[in-house]
This record gives structure tokens, sequence and C-alpha cells, in this order.
């Protein structure tokens, strides 16, 4: 299984690349996390949030491909523990597909990113920057990883 983040934005502060590989580099090759960095929309041309989050959509589910499973990281999904992401974690393994981690930009996700996701995952209900999200999703990834081998890193 190939897990993937694929995030809305490109040129993140030094600190969010280094966290993200940080967390990354430990996880072993078969739960290996990639980043794929999808640009933003030009803001510049005065259409709207809509036109913009379809936009970032086309290039969000092309990333993807079609046989991969969808997450999609939004306010309104579904609040997971540890132990719950460990056991989803376990079960995307299971399963043998892909994984795709859905992060839209700043206006969110489309609608048709989120219909198409199997799963709504809500890091918080508090609005994160997405930088941060890059971050606290490697590291949970890796915690869950070291919840199901019986690694102490998770205590």
């Amino acid at each position: 299984m190939k897990l993937q983040l694929i995030a809305v934005g490109t040129r993140m502060p030094g600190w969010v690349e280094a966290g993200f590989a940080d967390f990354t580099r430990r996880l072993p090759r078969d739960c290996r996390l990639e980043l794929v960095e999808i640009p933003a929309a030009d803001r510049r041309n005065g259409k709207d949030p809509d036109h913009w989050r379809e936009s970032e959509a086309d290039r969000l589910l092309a990333a993807a491909g079609k046989d991969m499973r969808l997450i999609a990281l939004a306010v309104q999904g579904r609040g997971l523990s540890t132990e719950d992401l460990a056991a989803s974690l376990r079960d995307w393994r299971m399963d043998g597909r892909d994984v795709g981690l859905l992060v839209g930009g700043a206006d969110g996700l489309a609608p048709r990113c989120l219909a198409a996701a199997e799963m709504r995952w809500s890091l918080s209900p508090l609005t994160l920057p997405h930088a941060l999200v890059r971050v606290v999703v490697a590291e949970q990834i890796y915690r869950a990883w070291t919840l199901m081998t019986g690694h102490p890193y998770h205590r």
C-alpha cells in the first residue's frame, strides 16, 4: 500500500518540509507516506471560491487516479482517536489499494472531492493552517503505525 498526501499548495516553509520529512522518514517501506503537491488556483482572476475549488479539484482528482481509496481531510469529517486511525490504517493495508489523503486549498475541498472520498477525516474542529496539516497528518500516520506494531513511540 502506498499512502499519498495530495495537498493544494507549494513552497511551504522549511519547518513544514522538515517536520513532514522527519515523520515520513521513520515509516517503513510498506507504509510509506508520499507528498503530492498541487498548485493552488490563481486567485488573481477575480472569480469566486467555487471556481477556485473546482479548478483545484481537477488537479487533486487527476493526481489521485482511479483506483485509489480517497480520504478527504475536512473539518466536517469524523474525528479519529489514535486507536481509530491505527485500526483504519490496518484495514487500508489489508485492502491493498493505495490511499490518497486529500487536503484542499484556502477555500477547502470542492463538493465532488468530498463525494469521491470514502471517508472524511477531521483533524480538529479548529481551522488549521494548511502547512501545519501536512506535519500533523505525517505524525499521526507514524503514531498509528507505531501503535499497530507495538513500538514504544505511542504511549
